[in-house]
């Protein structure tokens, strides 16, 4: 696609109209955008836990994003090599789920055996321990530097 002068980019023009679930918002905080998702952290101290959502204006299923889904899938593998490496888990959970928000979104959820709810899944079951603000911000810095991004824009 030609990008004319004063026009959006191509990659602007994909993100048009995109915005971020409201309850994906109440739950996260940010960390920073990939070349296609925004990457979050849930705020639950229980579980270190990343969502990535795809930053593309309707897309609810993995099938969606067409010729995009490769990108998608090298986020989650980035994402999800620097949370184990973080967090020295036993297992890392990886599901788009989707029953609660549409929107299509990814969770990265890092586990250890013995914790809270091992070995059952986390989602739905728990309301979760919110972090206090100094170790969500320790969380978020780290995840930053390990993952190579900033806070988004």
């Amino acid at each position: 696609m030609l990008a004319l002068p004063g026009s959006l980019s191509e990659v602007e023009m994909s993100e048009a109209g995109w915005s971020l679930h409201p309850q994906l918002a109440a739950d996260t905080v940010p960390v920073g955008d990939l070349a296609l998702s925004r990457v979050l952290a849930m705020n639950d101290a229980d579980f270190p836990w990343l969502i990535l959502v795809p930053r593309r204006a309707g897309v609810s299923e993995l099938i969606d994003l067409g010729a995009e889904q490769a990108q998608l899938m090298d986020e989650i593998a980035l994402v999800s090599r620097a949370l184990k490496d973080e967090t020295g888990c036993d297992k890392l959970n990886v599901a788009a789920i989707g029953n609660v928000v549409s929107q299509l979104h990814i969770h990265v959820v890092a586990r250890r055996r013995g914790d809270l709810l091992w070995p059952r899944p986390v989602w739905g079951a728990s309301a979760g321990r919110h972090y206090e603000n100094h170790e969500i911000a320790r969380f978020v810095a780290s995840m930053q530097r390990r993952i190579g991004i900033s806070a988004p824009r």
